[in-house]
C-alpha cells in the first residue's frame, strides 16, 4: 500500500484554536470588562473615595484599551499574537492587583495602563485575530462558538469576584485571579495560538483551498479605510449599538429590583446573559456564508429596539412585560460583538480585515466607556428615558449600518 494512503491526514487544528480563544475570552472579559464594575465599590469601601473618581478610573481603563486595540493588529504583526497575548495576561495580572493595592488616586489611574492594555489584547479583536486565519465560509460558526467566552465569563467572573473579595480582600482576590489567567494563557498561547495553517499544511475550514477576499474588495492601504463609507457605517453602528447596549445593561438589574427583587433581578440578568448566549450560537451557526451580514446586523438591532420598547411598556411594574424585553434585548447582546468581524470580512480585502476589526472595536470601545455615565444623567431626569434612549440608538445604528455600499 502506498505511504501516502497509510498515513493519515492530521486533524483540523482550527477548532481548538476556537476553544483556546473562547478560553482567552473567557478571562478577558471576565478579568478586563466585568471585572471593574465589581472593582468599583470594593475601592470605594476600602480607600472611601468618590465614585465619581473611581468611575472615571473605570472610563479611562476601557479608553486606554481603546487605543491599544486600534493598533493591535500592528503589535500582532510586530511581535506576534503569542506575545502580545502573554503580555496581556501579565498586564491585566499587575494592573487588577494595582488597583487592589492603589493606595492614592494616581496610582489607581497608573494602574489602568496595565489593566487597559491586558483587555485590550485579550478582547474582540483579538478573539477575532486568533480565529480568522483559520476560517472563511464557517467563521461564523467560529467566532460565534468562541465569543461565546465572553459570555461565560460574565456569569463565572461576576459573582466569583464578589465571592473572592468577600473572602481573601480585594489584593488576594486579585492575586489569585491575575495569577490563575497568566498561567492558563501562557500555555495556552504558546500550544494553540502559535501554530499557523500553513505551518500545519492545513487550509481555512480544514478543506481543500483556503477562503478567499469578497469579489472586487480592493485594498485599503494607510488612511484609505478612514475614507471609505463600509468602514465609516460600520464603526458607527457598532458604536451607536454598543453604546446603548452597555449603558441600559449597567442600569437594568437597579431597574428591575423595585418591580423583581434583588434575587428576580440578578435571575432577569443571568437570563438576559443566556439568551445572548442563544442568540449568538443560533446566528453563527444558521446564517448561511453568503448572506448580508449587514441586514442580520441591522435586525438584531430592531430586535432590541423591541426589547427596550417592551421595558417601557412594563412601566417598571409588569414582571412579565419586563421578562419578555429581557429576552428580546438579550437575544441581541452578543451578535453586536460577533457580527462585525464578519462584516469587515464580506466587505474588505483579507489584508484589510484584521485593521478594520481592531479600529472598529476600539471605535466602539470609546463610546460605550461612556455609556453609564450617560445613561445615568438620564436616569436622573426619568427613568423612562434609558429605554427611549436605548432604543433611539439602536434604531439609528441599524439605518446607520444599512447605509452601506461605496464601490470598492
Amino acid at each position: 500500500m502506498p505511504q501516502a494512503a497509510m498515513t493519515a491526514a492530521p486533524p483540523f487544528f482550527g477548532w481548538r484554536v476556537v476553544w483556546a480563544a473562547f478560553t482567552v475570552a473567557v478571562f478577558g472579559w471576565g478579568v478586563g470588562f466585568y471585572g471593574p464594575p465589581v472593582f468599583l465599590p470594593a475601592i470605594q469601601a476600602a480607600r472611601g473615595w468618590p465614585v465619581a473618581l473611581i468611575s472615571a478610573a473605570v472610563t479611562c481603563h476601557f479608553l486606554l484599551g481603546a487605543v491599544i486595540v486600534a493598533n493591535l493588529a500592528a503589535l500582532h504583526g510586530r511581535f506576534g499574537i503569542v506575545a502580545v497575548t502573554r503580555a496581556a495576561a501579565l498586564a491585566s495580572a499587575f494592573g487588577i492587583l494595582g488597583w487592589a493595592l492603589a493606595a492614592e488616586p494616581w496610582q489607581l489611574f497608573a494602574a489602568t495602563l496595565l489593566s487597559g492594555f491586558g483587555w485590550a489584547a485579550t478582547g474582540g479583536a483579538a478573539i477575532n485575530a486568533m480565529v480568522s486565519p483559520w476560517f472563511a465560509r464557517r467563521r461564523s460558526a467560529a467566532l460565534s462558538t468562541a465569543y461565546n467566552g465572553a459570555s461565560l465569563g460574565g456569569i463565572l467572573f461576576s459573582p466569583l469576584w464578589v465571592a473572592l473579595i468577600a473572602v481573601l480582600g480585594f489584593v488576594g482576590a486579585a492575586a489569585l485571579a491575575g495569577g490563575a489567567m497568566v498561567l492558563a494563557l501562557w500555555w495556552l498561547s504558546g500550544r494553540y495560538l502559535a501554530p499557523t495553517p500553513a505551518s500545519l499544511g492545513q487550509y481555512a475550514d480544514g478543506e481543500a483551498a483556503g477562503g478567499t477576499a469578497p469579489a472586487g474588495a480592493a485594498a485599503l492601504p494607510g488612511r484609505a479605510l478612514w475614507r471609505d463609507r463600509r468602514f465609516l457605517t460600520l464603526a458607527a453602528a457598532t458604536s451607536l449599538g454598543l453604546f446603548a447596549q452597555i449603558g441600559l445593561i449597567a442600569h437594568l438589574i437597579s431597574l428591575l429590583i423595585p418591580a423583581m427583587g434583588a434575587q428576580g433581578a440578578g435571575f432577569a440578568a443571568a437570563l438576559a446573559t443566556v439568551c445572548a448566549i442563544a442568540g449568538r450560537t443560533g446566528l453563527g451557526w444558521l446564517l448561511p456564508a453568503e448572506a448580508d451580514r449587514r441586514r442580520a446586523l441591522a435586525a438584531i438591532f430592531a430586535l432590541q429596539v423591541c426589547g427596550s420598547l417592551v421595558l417601557l411598556a412594563a412601566g417598571g411594574v409588569s414582571v412579565p412585560l419586563l421578562l419578555i424585553g429581557v429576552v428580546l434585548f438579550g437575544l441581541g447582546l452578543g451578535n453586536a460583538t460577533s457580527l462585525p468581524p464578519l462584516i469587515a470580512q464580506q466587505d474588505f480585502a483579507a489584508a484589510d480585515t484584521a485593521r478594520a476589526v481592531a479600529l472598529v472595536t476600539a471605535c466602539s470601545q470609546a463610546a460605550y466607556a461612556f455609556a453609564p455615565a450617560a445613561f445615568g444623567l438620564l436616569r436622573t431626569i426619568a427613568e423612562p428615558w434609558l429605554f427611549l434612549a436605548a432604543a433611539a440608538i439602536q434604531a439609528a445604528a441599524a439605518a446607520v449600518v444599512l447605509g452601506r455600499r461605496a464601490a470598492a
